[in-house]
């Protein structure tokens, strides 16, 4: 007789079953809302993501398990997802990238708009995984910067999806100007990108 799994058990009810959106610290009256425009805009750009799928190996087969019914990474805002770089937000490099790859991974995270994140998604684009050769790169922040990394081979789509919500947590708490500053000048710079 098999016995009964029990996993994911909840010690305390949930307050509410539907989770909301929080608003912005700001100042509330009767028909009016007044906040900074940089929480609104973080708020707008964090809840509306478009990822790019950069997929080379396995971890593809994960990304496409994330987008399923089962996982949903529609339910965070990125409903969409697009092959274009020039509308899209969130570069997502999954799997093995060699180097004879490397100036087209740079090419796409050129092309895309400002503001832009990345996230590294398994072992292999993180840090060149298993593949310690000559024609693998070891880790794709050698050729771009990564925001938000996702380790495993290949990670499960619960891992994704905390990576996925950790960038989300980056771009609503990003300021407007950063994009503007010296630091940021400079990092680019450090990677060869004006």
């Amino acid at each position: 007789m098999a016995r009964p799994v029990q996993y994911n058990i909840l010690e305390k009810q949930m307050e509410s079953p539907i989770g909301t959106v929080v608003a912005p610290e700001g100042f509330t009256g009767e028909g009016f809302f007044a906040s900074k425009l940089s929480d609104v805009v973080g708020l707008a750009r964090k809840n509306s993501i478009w990822p790019l799928p950069f997929a080379t190996s396995c971890c593809g087969i994960e990304f496409m398990a994330l987008m399923g019914s089962h996982y949903d990474l529609a339910r965070f805002g990125s409903e969409r997802v697009s092959f274009s770089p020039r509308q899209c937000d969130l570069l997502m490099v999954m799997g093995t990238i060699a180097k004879k790859m490397a100036p087209i991974v740079k090419q796409v995270y050129l092309q895309m708009a400002e503001p832009r994140w990345v996230l590294a998604m398994g072992a292999c684009a993180c840090s060149g995984g298993i593949f310690d050769s000559y024609s693998v790169l070891q880790g794709i922040d050698q050729i771009i910067p990564v925001d938000v990394y996702v380790p495993g081979c290949p990670p499960r789509p619960e891992a994704v999806l905390d990576g996925f919500m950790k960038v989300q947590e980056l771009v609503g708490k990003e300021s407007i100007r950063r994009r503007n500053s010296e630091q940021y000048k400079q990092l680019l710079e450090s990677y060869g990108i004006q």
